[in-house]
């Protein structure tokens, strides 16, 4: 019987040592960014806007995309790529433009990775400013209208404010 309680105790011991070791990062559930992303759909839907909401992960991996009735067909990569953008860098896709803008050595961040969206309409999302995911707006008629509408999304899942 000792024999056998010492064998389970060693055999139990690795994986309880190895999963106290495992890292553990925060990310966004997939209700969360369906809820985000239909927030900003209809947001835009008030306004008379016919947009494509992305919501990415923090690799850049599509969580939820939605795509409004008779939205240009742009727009599903637009948004894509701002959600991408915003939650690759961890910023504002407008001011990441802004940034472009006043140091044009920057440019060359446009050729990092092709999903790369550099325009107004991408935020990052945050909870307790730690990043999770990106949300994007594209096809609106102004860049005001798509980064509202992102705004929309943030403010239906309680995320912090950009």
């Amino acid at each position: 019987m000792l024999n056998q309680l010492l064998l389970a105790i060693l055999v139990i011991t690795p994986t309880t040592v190895l999963a106290q070791n495992l890292p553990s990062a925060p990310y966004l559930p997939l209700t969360m960014a369906i809820k985000a992303a239909l927030a900003a759909l209809e947001t835009c839907e008030v306004n008379g806007y016919k947009v494509s909401v992305a919501v990415t992960s923090r690799e850049g991996s599509i969580i939820a995309l939605l795509k409004a009735d008779n939205s240009g067909p742009h727009t599903v990569a637009s948004a894509q790529g701002k959600a991408f953008t915003a939650a690759s860098f961890n910023i504002s896709t407008a001011d990441l433009a802004e940034s472009i803008a006043k140091v044009p050595t920057n440019s060359g961040l446009r050729d990092l990775d092709e999903r790369i969206v550099i325009q107004a309409g991408g935020l990052p999302i945050k909870f307790n400013s730690t990043i999770v995911a990106g949300i994007g707006v594209g096809g609106a008629p102004s860049a005001e209208a798509d980064v509202k509408c992102a705004k929309a999304g943030l403010k239906a899942i309680a995320a912090d404010d950009n």
